[in-house]
């Protein structure tokens, strides 16, 4: 209950939902968005060419509390997201993944901290993993080539991020904005499609004086990766792919010529990691193979450098425009800077082992249950 505080000013908030073949996730995530504490709202749906029910879904809620918006195709998150925010109306617009749940002072909890201060242009939530106490993430760390992680990814939640603080800049998955932001900003860069795409909105909203606020009281719990699967190898080389583009744009030049380096350091680590069954790419190795993981980060490198000359005048527009120097960045990147090493040992994927854990209590339920009908 939030009782105790003073009411938020009542600014109409647009909540956009992207959502791709995920019909019945995105039923749980409308309803915990039409149990919001928090009015005005506006709920949005970006339906990216789903072929599943997700219109039949959408039109089971209350007529014109949800809103629908069909596209022909799949046209990635961060498009789908651009598509939401223009046709919006909110003074703030919140993006939930239609994989995640929000809790009821969700809304209410992040408007009371962006109205802190008129420097606050994004919030970030306490992100769960689903019908869990693990965190997912509570904000975002940012290794200096341009590999993001979420802070806290895989920590039991004792409270330890219980604290409302400064982070670098808020995961997608549920994140509040200011319209002013992402107007100053230009919204996602479509040509991300997906992943780093939230990041790279982030830095550049950053490089233009914004802050961004943690929320530990706006909880949400999240399926993760439940559209592409966590493991993926598309995944893999969007997140390698899109890494270099963000580092291209945003990062200072002398940062941007050591990018090479600290991104061969990163790789040697995670193949020490693949060897040994550890981090993202042991669980990458065991779901698939370690050619199909250096095949995607290939391509990935292969894909980004076919886009350099186009990213690389987004990167002129990123630094004529920029309202803090070179030092501030990076006195940023220091404070909420991640290493390698835990990068590519560390991976706290929590959903990869409840899975397998999962799988194996089910068969063994289903055995039970043989075993008591015969």
């Amino acid at each position: 209950m939030l009782s105790h505080k003073s009411p938020a000013k009542q600014q109409l908030v647009s909540v956009i939902v992207v959502n791709h073949n995920r019909a019945e996730l995105l039923r749980e995530c409308l309803a915990s968005l039409l149990r919001q504490s928090y009015r005005p709202l506006e709920i949005f749906v970006v339906d990216n060419g789903s072929k599943d029910h997700t219109d039949a879904v959408v039109a089971s809620f209350p007529e014109g509390r949800v809103r629908l918006r069909s596209l022909g195709r799949n046209l990635g998150f961060a498009a789908g997201s651009n598509i939401g925010i223009r046709e919006s109306k909110g003074e703030m617009v919140a993006l939930l993944n239609n994989d995640a749940v929000a809790g009821a002072g969700w809304i209410e909890e992040l408007v009371e901290a962006m109205q802190s201060s008129p420097q606050v242009g994004m919030c970030a939530s306490k992100v769960l993993f689903f019908r869990t106490n693990v965190i997912d993430k509570v904000g975002h760390l940012l290794y200096p080539d341009g590999q993001n992680r979420g802070r806290g990814t895989g920590e039991e939640d004792r409270g330890q991020y219980d604290r409302q603080e400064e982070v670098f800049f808020p995961d997608g998955c549920a994140a509040l904005y200011r319209r002013q932001l992402l107007n100053d900003v230009g919204g996602f860069d479509d040509s991300f499609f997906a992943y780093g795409d939230d990041a790279d909105l982030g830095i550049r909203a950053r490089w233009l004086g914004w802050k961004c606020l943690y929320v530990p009281a706006a909880v949400v719990h999240h399926h993760h990766s439940a559209t592409s699967g966590p493991y993926s190898r598309q995944k893999i080389y969007w997140v390698e792919r899109n890494r270099f583009w963000l580092a291209v744009k945003n990062f200072p030049l002398p940062l941007l010529l050591l990018s090479p380096i600290l991104t061969v350091n990163r790789w040697a680590w995670n193949l020490l990691a693949a060897a040994v069954g550890r981090g993202s790419a042991g669980n990458f190795r065991r779901e698939t193979s370690l050619v199909a993981l250096l095949t995607e980060v290939v391509r990935s490198q292969r894909d980004g450098f076919r886009s350099l000359g186009k990213m690389l005048e987004k990167r002129r527009h990123v630094m004529a425009h920029r309202r803090i120097g070179n030092l501030e960045f990076y006195r940023l990147l220091r404070r909420f800077r991640i290493s390698a090493l835990k990068l590519s040992f560390e991976d706290r994927d929590y959903s990869f082992r409840t899975r397998h854990d999962s799988a194996d209590k089910e068969a063994s339920l289903e055995n039970i249950g043989r075993a008591s009908c015969s």
